[in-house]
């Protein structure tokens, strides 16, 4: 939690008002402020006990005393990469301030990761599988967390008649723009992906790891990326714990491969993504039905869906020129993820 979310040093500017409001929120702890320097929505405080992050926020408080008792028992067995949280004055997580909700946690100093360095990118897999080894230890008894494992088909199958409804609204459209003819073209083979991704969720003992997951329930990171990844003299961590639920652990996994996978330096690259693969194995061992799940949840056309979903039932004010744009970006990969897929399907031959 560096000086690298200085982007913009303009919404980094902090008003006398923002000021109060901050030194009544701090004057909730027991710390002697120094100096505060903003990034974004986050606060780098300098104490007379060191440098701190305050960040703020408006999502559920149940995320952040989530963050502060996962961030507690981790530390009990002795995965230290994550900052430490810190309570009020009065034993709190939080500090509430009209609509928005405080809370500290220990500033870790450092890069965000760079993901684009497939050395980088593999690191991190193992950080992740770190996490999920450990995660596996802690107490979960005074935790709230949503389980997002369990409805899965139903989620493909809502989103493949999503996809049938869009090409039922572009088909009655009287007069069809550039957007409609060019979604409409590639809509047939992204409906077949994603019905083969169904395919192999239901051929992928899916429903066995489900019922595993009720009786030893699994704790995901749910928002592993570059963001919430510090790279600190070569030691990476863990920097937000507000968006864990409960899930298979593949999940972490597969969408931190296929947001990879977009990226113009891995471009659906099959081996990139073994070598992240075999480096988080090294760590937490993958099973065959974990692979296969995998598949499933990689190739499935996410971004193509929402894409849809945003155009024709959101109907989100973008410019012409912008829809376009997105979908040149969804689908100029199109023959790579085929090959992705074909070479994915080769190698888990061998297991």
């Amino acid at each position: 939690m560096g000086d690298r979310r200085v982007v913009d040093y303009s919404e980094n500017y902090i008003s006398k008002k923002e000021k109060s409001m901050l030194n009544k929120v701090l004057n909730k702890y027991k710390f002697d402020v120094i100096d505060i320097s903003k990034f974004g929505n986050v606060y780098k405080i300098n104490t007379e006990k060191g440098e701190i992050c305050l960040k703020r926020v408006k999502h559920n408080k149940y995320k952040i005393k989530n963050g502060q008792i996962v961030s507690k028992e981790l530390k009990n067995t002795e995965f230290n990469n994550i900052p430490i949280y810190y309570t009020s004055k009065e034993g709190h997580s939080y500090v509430k301030y009209k609509k928005w909700t405080f809370y500290i946690t220990e500033w870790i100093e450092g890069e965000e990761c760079n993901l684009n360095d497939i050395e980088e990118a593999m690191d991190c897999a193992k950080l992740l599988a770190d996490f999920h080894l450990h995660i596996k230890k802690i107490d979960m008894s005074k935790l709230k967390l949503k389980n997002r494992s369990k409805k899965l088909p139903k989620v493909y199958n809502k989103r493949l008649n999503d996809l049938n409804k869009f090409e039922k609204v572009i088909k009655n459209k009287k007069v069809q723009n550039e957007f409609d003819i060019n979604y409409m073209e590639h809509l047939e083979n992204f409906y077949t992906r994603g019905m083969v991704a169904l395919t192999y969720l239901n051929n992928s003992e899916y429903y066995k790891l489900y019922k595993k997951l009720e009786s030893n329930k699994t704790i995901c990171h749910d928002g592993f990326y570059y963001k919430n990844i510090i790279n600190k003299d070569g030691q990476y961590f863990l920097i937000d714990l507000n968006n864990l639920s409960i899930n298979v652990k593949v999940n972490d996994l597969s969408k931190y491969i296929r947001r990879l996978m977009a990226k113009k330096n891995f471009q659906w690259d099959f081996d990139k993504a073994k070598k992240i693969i075999d480096s988080y194995d090294s760590v937490e061992k993958l099973e065959k039905i974990d692979l296969e799940m995998m598949l499933s949840l990689i190739i499935f056309p996410y971004k193509f869906w929402k894409l849809g979903k945003r155009r024709y039932i959101k109907h989100k004010k973008w410019s012409e020129s912008k829809y376009i744009n997105e979908l040149n970006k969804v689908i100029k990969y199109d023959e790579l993820e085929k090959k992705f897929l074909n070479d994915y399907l080769e190698c888990l031959k061998d297991y």
